[in-house]
């Protein structure tokens, strides 16, 4: 057709120009239309050669029509002019080639008309939470909350404005219906797909069957919610199979669960692990779970009734998606990496995220983008390929041979198993006496000389006997008649050599660690001392900030980031910077704090010893160990004590624990039990006293006369020997900036404000934290750690006046 139907004279002129002034050669420009539907204005992309140009996806989102010329003259599509065009048509852009003159144009694909975003009404949304509002009546001991409208209020103008949103919401704010109301009611009205990530999967579970529900019950639309977690949750009927037909399980409490998994499959509408009436053991879940390396997919013979098939139908169409981050991560690692953002990968496609407990986020990134093996996760796969038992061989490797003509296989096969296990031990064992007493040691330049001595020959063995054995392994393969390469044992057991060629990969990293600086390379202690547990051999990323504004901030036209702690002495710039928001100056980013109704004023002691000694000072485990003691005796329990090392904390809990007994206060201490059955315990005992450390400085919910009492033993810097941290600040003291000031400090504060936080989590309650570091009051950086605690009442004073003052105010409420 003649270009001037579909282009405007200025867009036909534009072209011509860049065309020429390419020499003829092809060009990639964008399209973009005006109200009657024609190209009025173009964007030039990238030029090319005479039968070739870039067509880069980068530029699709902002465009409605891509266009190309073909020198020849000949307007024909080629294949990949059609692969290029439909892509972009999952995103609604149309495609056009032209001519070097302009002067014709072929319609490849039309562009899909953009629908009009509607805008949410804020009064209309916000009158749910005020007195009187469709939430405010559902719910018996509703309290208005004026910072919680106010959250609401920033939320709305996030989505109305396409803006990534900062939101620091104090412990009793309410920011999930801050941001539910929102999120459903656009996702309603704009038909548009909604994605909440949480940091675990117990809120997520407090999201989607509490919350939502609620919300959805106001609305006068329906809306429909999915809630995702990570395939190893759930239940896979193939695996659970192969387990049954192996019969070789190790243990007979094994034997037992397993069957008891077999009836529960039989009812469970979810296959999800958490609906279990029991904690399977680790080794049999992994056996039977869902693996997405694993999964065949449309081979598999159990595809029909797949629980994780019929989740990704649900999630098709659901309008909003609550997720946990380490999920998000995943999909926007695949995304990243070529996926592209407009179709299904590991979830399904969306453009509007809220991120809560977002003070987590690097963390996430960090743990997801690490990657780790073990002598544990290695004899794993292997035991999956080919074990021995009474007798009998089991494993893949033995089916496998049953395709095969040569009876030598096995033979060969179990030969390199053995030569793969006996090299992972030498490697476990020369990791060892590197890690010696100090459980982590970190490969740096420094350590090269006995790195290479003692640990890169058993790794370069390792390496050589994976090499192998997978070798061995595909020479098999392709022996099979085409036929059989379908079959599931098939897809399995490459999935399974995937993963061993993996831990190969990584092992060769390893070797070549000096010119990987990008990453820090370490080794740890697990699972007990040393010759009773295994070394574990990590890869973590130093910078994640440049990954995340290319993954996420850069991606997605709306972007809600709430949590309790995300800002230091009212400022968002460290968190910003470690998540690779600073980076992003073109978006429009709107940020607000918004104070806990809670009355911290009058409910709250905060309380810090004159003369506690610095940690680094004679005495200081001493005075902590009588003062925990001292001040659990006189709130007569109820406390939570939170130390930065387990060593600190047993000897506390040894010293304290026969007083306090005595005086009828149960002592409980992490490690005892697993988390759960702990928490169960402190908060049915309303005298008892936990003693704890890292993972409990946040996540613990203990409201009322459960917890009075909340002792921070020091503050929480993090161990300096920690490999990742160490690599980090290494690397900023390199560009000249302060390690301390950057990184660690703040770093510190963020946590004293998760720990100071686990005092009152509703509006009645109250207590005492008191903090024993006697750096809050000596150091010039401790105003930074009061700063950023909400106001309270404050008891600054020798030990004795502290404990009095303690006492004082616990028997006055």
């Amino acid at each position: 057709m003649r270009s001037d139907k579909r282009l405007s004279s200025e867009a036909i002129e534009i072209l011509r120009e860049e065309i020429a002034d390419a020499n003829g050669n092809e060009v990639f420009a964008l399209g973009f239309l005006d109200a009657t539907g024609m190209v009025d204005r173009i964007k030039i992309a990238a030029r090319g050669h005479e039968s070739a140009v870039l067509a880069l996806p980068v530029y699709y989102e902002d465009a409605d029509v891509l266009i190309h010329n073909h020198p020849s003259g000949l307007l024909s599509p080629s294949d990949n002019d059609l692969a290029i065009a439909s892509r972009a048509a999952e995103a609604g852009l149309g495609s056009f080639i032209v001519n070097n003159e302009v002067s014709r144009l072929y319609v490849v694909a039309e562009p899909i008309p953009k629908k009009e975003k509607k805008i949410l009404d804020e009064d209309k949304l916000v009158s749910a939470l005020e007195p009187g509002g469709a939430i405010a009546n559902r719910l018996s001991k509703y309290e208005s909350r004026p910072s919680q409208l106010d959250l609401m209020r920033l939320i709305i103008k996030g989505f109305n404005t396409d803006a990534i949103v900062c939101a620091e919401a104090g412990t009793g704010v309410g920011k999930s219906f801050a941001y539910l109301l929102p999120a459903m009611a656009y996702a309603i009205l704009n038909k548009e797909r909604v994605l909440i990530s949480t940091a675990t999967i117990t809120l997520q579970q407090q999201l989607y069957e509490k919350d939502i529900p609620l919300v959805a019950g106001i609305l006068k639309k329906p809306v429909k919610a999915v809630l995702i977690k990570g395939r190893s949750n759930y239940l896979c009927f193939r695996r659970l199979q192969d387990a049954l037909h192996e019969g070789d399980l190790d243990l007979e409490q094994q034997a037992e669960q397993l069957e008891a998994i077999v009836r529960w499959s039989e009812t469970t509408s979810t296959g999800s692990k958490s609906e279990l009436p029991f904690v399977p053991d680790e080794t049999l879940w992994s056996r039977i779970c869902s693996e997405p390396d694993l999964c065949l997919a449309m081979h598999c013979p159990e595809r029909e009734r797949c629980f994780v098939q019929a989740l990704k139908r649900e999630a098709a169409d659901a309008q909003i998606l609550v997720v946990n981050h380490h999920l998000l991560f995943a999909d926007l690692s695949a995304r990243s990496d070529g996926a592209g953002y407009e179709q299904t990968v590991v979830l399904p496609p969306y453009q509007r995220i809220i991120v809560d407990e977002a003070h987590t986020m690097e963390h996430s990134a960090t743990s997801f983008f690490s990657e780790t093996f073990s002598r544990m996760s290695l004899m794993r796969l292997m035991n999956r390929l080919y074990r021995k038992k009474r007798m009998q061989s089991y494993g893949l490797a033995v089916r496998l041979a049953s395709f095969l003509d040569t009876d030598q296989f096995l033979e060969t096969i179990d030969g390199a198993i053995q030569t793969v296990k006996a090299s992972m031990d030498q490697l476990d064992m020369a990791a060892q006496t590197l890690l010696g007493t100090e459980g982590v040691f970190r490969l740096t330049s420094e350590k090269k000389q006995l790195v290479s001595a003692q640990l890169l020959p058993a790794m370069r063995e390792l390496r050589q006997s994976i090499s192998k054995l997978c070798g061995t392994l595909h020479n098999a393969l392709e022996t099979l008649h085409e036929d059989l390469q379908d079959d599931p044992l098939i897809w399995e057991l490459k999935a399974i050599i995937r993963r061993i060629e993996q831990i190969g990969s990584i092992a060769g990293s390893f070797i070549e660690f000096e010119e990987k600086g990008e990453s820090v390379f370490y080794i740890e202690l697990m699972n007990g001392r040393r010759n009773d547990g295994f070394a574990r051999f990590s890869i973590t990323p130093i910078v994640i900030a440049t990954s995340l504004q290319e993954a996420l901030w850069s991606q997605f036209k709306t972007i809600i980031c709430v949590s309790a702690t995300l800002t230091i002495d009212n400022r968002f710039d460290y968190w910003k910077r470690r998540v690779g928001l600073e980076f992003e100056t073109d978006r429009n980013v709107l940020s607000g704090i918004f104070p806990s109704p809670f009355p911290y004023d009058r409910a709250v002691l905060l309380a810090a010893p004159t003369d506690s000694p610095l940690p680094d000072e004679a005495g200081y485990d001493a005075f902590v160990n009588t003062a925990v003691s001292r001040l659990i005796a006189a709130s007569g329990g109820s406390a939570l004590v939170l130390f930065t090392s387990y060593t600190a904390l047993k000897q506390a809990y040894e010293y304290a624990r026969e007083e306090l007994q005595g005086l009828g206060i149960r002592c409980l201490k992490q490690g005892d039990q697993d988390r759960s059955r702990l928490l169960q315990d402190f908060l049915q005992d309303e005298s008892s006293v936990l003693f704890a450390t890292d993972s409990f400085w946040e996540g613990v919910d203990a409201p009322g006369n459960t917890l009075r009492l909340v002792i921070l033993c020091r503050l929480p810097f993090r161990i300096p020997s920690d490999p990742v941290y160490e690599a980090r600040c290494e690397a900023l003291e390199r560009e000249g900036r302060s390690a301390f000031m950057e990184l660690s400090l703040p770093e510190a504060v963020m946590k004293l404000k998760q720990g100071f936080g686990r005092l009152m989590r509703t509006s009645s309650d109250h207590g005492v934290v008191a903090i024993l570091d006697g750096r809050i009051l000596k150091k010039r950086y401790g105003s930074l750690f009061i700063r950023s605690l909400p106001e309270t009442r404050q008891a600054f004073g020798d030990f004795d006046l502290i404990l009095e003052k303690t006492e004082t105010f616990l028997q006055n409420r």
